[in-house]
């Protein structure tokens, strides 16, 4: 059965401080975590907790850390996320880039020794939320996906995200994988023993399947955006270098192509970028969010193939979502559940889900 938000949070909460969490970086990291599922973002919610078991318990992520500002300018912030989870590190930097572009119109922060910080578009929400344009990405741990043309993996799912203000306090958020569809929903796939669609995967030797254990355990890659060189993947692949620039270049984080990415002893030492972009160095504030409403409401009356799906802009199915699980509960498939039970028993956490 859906449990309810308030459960499904507390769940992870309580998990996430029996592991030694202070209570405040519990707290939000719970926050963001069971913001993912609440929006639908199945992906990056409660399903990553046997990947984060795994790296507390192998004495890769640091569940004390505290992120610190080590070099910065009325403009721009280098974070150091203290090797831990990068869900407050990642807050924490757009929260001073937002400060920041409030005072000078835009600013830029960059984390480095962090881990995998959720979804991307938590953090560009918390610009537009406050009038603000937010921009934000990541590199990644897990190398998962070959350059188009290549037969090897260099690459992660590399996400991007994008947010503006709007008028009807529904902004426009794009938080998308640089890859056909984000790594955790071929890992949802697996954990309910059920195929991917076609696109999603190749096998070690670049032909199409529907396997998802052929990008976790047998030498396959999740496709770059566009899926093939045919229908134009150097898209997504030029895109996920735009990232790792970004990300990892920018912050000094280890690079994905290093050969002791994923190998240091504490943390996995990947790299964020968070901007921030105030609308009022052009125009009034509240003009440009009335525009980007109206543009997307332009967007949205186009008619439909199907009058039974309407169109829709980015940030509209999180709001649907959101709006269908706080009533009807947040769904876990019972595969996943029962992970999530195990590792509630071994840290002795209360089990909230049943």
């Amino acid at each position: 059965m859906p449990a309810p938000y308030e459960t499904h949070r507390a769940q992870l909460q309580a998990i996430l401080l029996a592991w030694g969490m202070p209570e405040d970086n519990a707290q939000a990291t719970a926050d963001i975590l069971s913001w993912a599922d609440l929006h639908g973002v199945d992906s990056h919610g409660i399903s990553m907790l046997p990947g984060y078991d795994r790296l507390r318990r192998s004495g890769r992520a640091n569940m004390q850390a505290r992120p610190r500002i080590i070099k910065e300018t009325p403009v721009s912030a280098l974070v150091d996320g203290d090797g831990g989870l990068g869900h407050v590190p990642a807050r924490f930097a757009m929260q001073v880039a937002i400060d920041k572009a409030k005072q000078s119109g835009m600013a830029i922060a960059a984390v480095r020794n962090s881990a995998h910080f959720g979804a991307t578009g938590y953090y560009t929400l918390m610009a537009a939320r406050e009038g603000l344009i937010g921009m934000a990405c990541t590199s990644a741990s897990s190398i998962q996906v070959a350059p188009t043309f290549g037969k090897e993996a260099k690459l992660g799912t590399d996400p991007w995200s994008f947010s503006a203000p709007s008028a009807d306090g529904q902004p426009f958020l794009l938080d998308m994988a640089t890859t056909t569809v984000a790594a955790g929903r071929i890992r949802n796939k697996a954990n309910e023993g059920l195929p991917c669609p076609p696109g999603w995967v190749l096998d070690k030797d670049g032909r199409p399947s529907a396997d998802p254990q052929e990008a976790r355990e047998k030498g396959g890659f999740l496709t770059s955006l566009g899926g093939s060189p045919e229908n134009s993947s150097y898209k997504g692949y030029g895109l996920a270098v735009m990232v790792n620039i970004l990300g990892a270049c920018l912050s000094g984080a280890t690079l994905i192509t290093d050969p002791m990415a994923g190998k240091k002893p504490q943390g996995n030492d990947i790299g964020h970028c968070f901007i921030a972009i105030d609308p009022g160095l052009f125009r009034e504030r509240d003009e440009f969010a009335a525009d980007v409403t109206r543009f997307c409401n332009d967007l949205r009356a186009t008619k439909p193939v199907d009058p039974a799906q309407p169109v829709m802009v980015a940030g509209d199915p999180q709001w649907n979502n959101a709006a269908k699980r706080m009533v009807e509960g947040i769904p876990v498939g019972p595969g996943l559940v029962n992970q999530v039970r195990q590792i509630a028993q071994a840290c002795a956490a209360p089990w909230l889900l049943d």
